[in-house]
């Protein structure tokens, strides 16, 4: 990566306050960038999966094989969040999520040449996975330098999660009539598009700032280096537990939601409602906690709600219709509001120079274990009821959930906000 011209304009802009409102964070412009950035780079990656999937279908006549170019939009991020993560840290932020941007249309311009070979399909589609943590990560460690490590970072963190949820809702259905109008190589040139003009946002709308660490040793013995480092820290690791488990469980309902509305007769109508209810309790749970709840709060509530989000998928043991199985869902996924709490929580525990390397750690190990865990859940449902294993996976993860949430609080500084009863 060249280095960029310095200029005097590039300056760190004055820290913001350490308390908000989510229009205390629009009011950043830089947050502004990189929030259009990071919608036009989540339409380009929606729009590449689907056109992709369906191209590869046309191409091979295979259900395998358009499920497997799907996939592998989740295997890869381990690799590319354990071998590349220390890009995020010894070289300058803006440069590396305009150069990740970049990359990605690239690979993404490839497949739109005709006569491409299957196999090369499917490996850049790799290349897009292994990007995509270092990308994320790189950017959430950005946030902390633009919005400071206070208020104002969890604020912005949660934004980008709810546009994330968002678009599950919306993302796919759009795309699915994207294809109606267009063909699939025709649909991948949008995203080229969108990936072009989210590094041209991030390179006029962001400030240059240094590298947090100085290139030293070679990238991947660093970046294996900085792994180590932060999960040999034990509050740091329980946090990062306390970031990846009930994921792994919460994605059984989602992962199983066909079987399930086939159960229930429910039709291709209840099975839209089945996916959307734990991303729109998502929502509601993240907006209600950003907008009614005091930081402090948000700190006291971490560990009891991680403990009890994942409960409401017991009531699956009693094989409930559609409206109880909603209701569940959209309990259990406004409980994720724990998640603006712990936000505060990592960035404080995590040293500024393994920052983005420990952003990229998490982004790789929450896309990994919810593949993981959709895995596990198809495989239990092979072997008993489709509603016994989402039960079996709340049950289960509760349990993970408390004893995680016992270990962060014995780990928990005397003088940050949580829970001091358990």
């Amino acid at each position: 990566m060249p280095d960029e011209p310095e200029d005097t304009t590039t300056l760190p802009a004055p820290a913001p306050p350490a308390t908000g409102r989510y229009l205390d964070v629009f009011a950043v412009r830089e947050f502004r960038a990189v929030f259009a950035a990071h919608a036009l780079s989540l339409l380009g990656l929606i729009v590449s999966e689907i056109a992709l999937s369906v191209l590869v279908y046309d191409l091979t006549g295979s259900p395998l094989m358009s499920a497997l170019a799907f996939a592998l939009g989740f295997l890869p991020y381990v690799v590319g969040g354990t071998l590349l993560a220390g890009v995020a840290d010894r070289f300058p932020a803006r440069r590396v999520l305009v150069v990740c941007d970049l990359v990605c249309a690239g690979c993404v311009a490839l497949m739109v040449v005709p006569g491409t070979h299957i196999a090369v399909l499917l490996a850049l589609r790799c290349c897009l996975a292994v990007v995509a943590p270092v990308f994320q990560g790189t950017r959430t460690a950005t946030l902390a330098d633009i919005l400071g490590d206070g208020d104002l970072f969890v604020l912005g963190r949660s934004l980008l999660r709810i546009v994330s949820q968002s678009a599950l809702l919306v993302g796919y259905g759009l795309g699915g009539l994207l294809l109606i109008a267009v063909s699939p190589r025709h649909a991948l040139l949008i995203t080229v598009g969108t990936f072009c003009a989210s590094a041209l946002l991030l390179r006029l709308g962001t400030r240059r700032r240094p590298a947090r660490a100085t290139a030293g040793t070679p990238l991947v013995r660093d970046s294996l280096a900085g792994a180590r480092q932060v999960l040999s820290d034990r509050r740091v690791r329980a946090l990062l537990l306390l970031f990846w488990i009930p994921p792994m469980f919460s994605v059984a309902p989602e992962a199983l939601a066909a079987p399930y509305a086939h159960d229930l007769s429910a039709g291709s109508v209840g099975l839209g409602l089945l996916m959307c209810a734990l991303p729109v309790g998502t929502i509601a749970g993240e907006l209600y906690a950003g907008s009614r709840l005091r930081p402090a709060t948000r700190e006291r509530i971490v560990l009891p709600l991680v403990t009890v989000t994942l409960l409401p998928y017991v009531g699956y043991a009693v094989h409930p219709g559609l409206a109880t199985s909603l209701a569940l869902l959209l309990l259990s996924g406004a409980g994720s509001a724990y998640t603006l709490g712990l936000d505060q929580w990592f960035v404080r525990a995590v040293p500024e120079e393994l920052r983005g390397r420990a952003m990229t750690l998490l982004t790789a190990g929450l896309m990994t274990v919810q593949g993981v865990g959709m895995a596990l859940a198809g495989v239990a449902a092979e072997f008993t009821s489709v509603a016994a294993t989402v039960a079996g996976a709340g049950l289960l993860g509760a349990v993970f959930c408390a004893l995680l949430a016992w270990e962060a609080d014995r780990t928990r500084p005397k003088d940050e906000t949580g829970l001091t009863t358990m």
